[in-house]
């Protein structure tokens, strides 16, 4: 007897670390489009679609069904394609069905991404009365208002509205079920596996306090705010997600994001990171992974070293905003002002004295709003 499987699309090296990627209510695995390829070029990457969504059977489950059930259905998927253990991005009910795996087979998890989900949806009578009307009337009456649902106001994306009209009903209200049924609030705490929660500051589905309450129970586990982004911000910011979720996959950028905040401080990396857009989401990226997580790493030079040659490098293409930044990462890092001044007095003989005499300038100043602020703590 031949299983079915959730309808699902392999992308990326079958012998690279396996990455499993589930969608949200009313859309395919196109919900991973603009993500997927690129998290392919590191990761096996496995996308699937729900019951009565893009190509899996309605039949896979019936009324009733749960999360557990769709849970069961991953695995299930897994196991035939001979991945043991895989690291897991969801995006609504695909994020509540991570969740599920990570508190109830933490041994297949590596990893655990809920985008822009919950670990409950309000209560079961909104999801059964939709059931109960999806059943009777089918999905175009829903459909019509998904931009509204899933957007920011003025951005779609016609293939997964698309998929929305083309859904099962009865698979659809199945999963409708299955989200009545769920809340995991109280076994939030009992998660070990490694925990990343993605909102989107403009998600009226699923609130940035929604994920905030996860992110405050699962023990260690990360919280990153997408500002732009409404209920599928895999679609509608995915150079955000893709850096988030690179973060938590690669690893070199978390290694930087700590080494960044323990340079220049806390206070400016959350200013930076509060700026921090779709359109500059991959320059961030890309910051994070070389800059502060394979230079700023490298043990060959001492971080005092690395201060020196980077004073100097600022002073020499007068970039002196930069320049004001690090000379105060400098003190950070334990430079006292005479080896911040023997630095600039260094560039003075080799970048020139115009160059130094701003650099001076400019590091004056900073040193003296760093004696203001010790003044007014003392």
């Amino acid at each position: 007897m031949t299983v079915k499987l959730l309808n699902h699309r392999e992308e990326g090296p079958a012998s690279a670390p396996p990455l499993l990627l589930g969608p949200s209510l009313g859309t395919s695995y196109a919900l991973w489009d603009a993500v997927a390829p690129e998290l392919s070029i590191t990761h096996r990457v496995v996308r699937w679609d729900l019951p009565g969504h893009g190509g899996s059977p309605a039949g896979l489950i019936g009324p009733g069904a749960t999360v557990a059930d769709l849970a069961a259905l991953v695995l299930e998927l897994a196991d035939a394609l001979g991945i043991e253990r895989f690291a897991y991005a969801g995006v609504s009910l695909g994020g509540a069905i991570g969740l599920y795996l990570a508190l109830h087979h933490p041994e297949r998890l590596t990893s655990l991404a809920v985008i822009c989900s919950s670990a409950h949806f309000g209560g079961a009578a909104p999801w059964q009365e939709r059931a109960e009307r999806v059943r009777r009337e089918g999905l175009e009456w829903l459909a019509d208002s998904a931009d509204a649902r899933w957007f920011t106001p003025g951005f779609t994306v016609p293939r997964l509205v698309q998929d929305h009209r083309e859904a099962d009903p009865e698979g659809y209200a199945a999963c409708c079920d299955a989200l009545a049924a769920f809340d995991l609030r109280e076994r939030l705490p009992d998660i070990a596996v490694p925990t990343l929660l993605v909102a989107g500051r403009q998600d009226p589905a699923t609130p940035p306090a929604q994920l905030r309450e996860i992110a405050d129970a699962v023990p260690g586990a990360a919280l990153v705010e997408l500002p732009g982004a409404s209920h599928l911000a895999p679609a509608e910011c995915p150079g955000a997600v893709l850096t988030a979720l690179r973060t938590q996959l690669n690893g070199a950028p978390a290694s930087g994001m700590a080494v960044r905040r323990e340079v220049l401080g806390d206070a400016h990396v959350d200013r930076a990171q509060a700026r921090q857009t779709p359109f500059t989401a991959r320059f961030q990226d890309f910051i994070s992974r070389y800059a502060w997580g394979e230079i700023w790493t490298d043990p060959t030079l001492s971080r005092r070293e690395r201060s020196m040659i980077t004073l100097t490098a600022l002073v020499a293409h007068g970039h002196h905003d930069e320049l004001a930044m690090h000379v105060r990462a400098a003190r950070r890092g334990g430079l006292t002002p005479e080896e911040i001044g023997a630095v600039l007095l260094q560039t003075a003989v080799y970048c020139g004295v115009p160059s130094a005499n701003s650099a001076f300038a400019t590091a004056q100043r900073v040193l003296a709003e760093e004696e203001q602020e010790e003044s007014r703590r003392g």
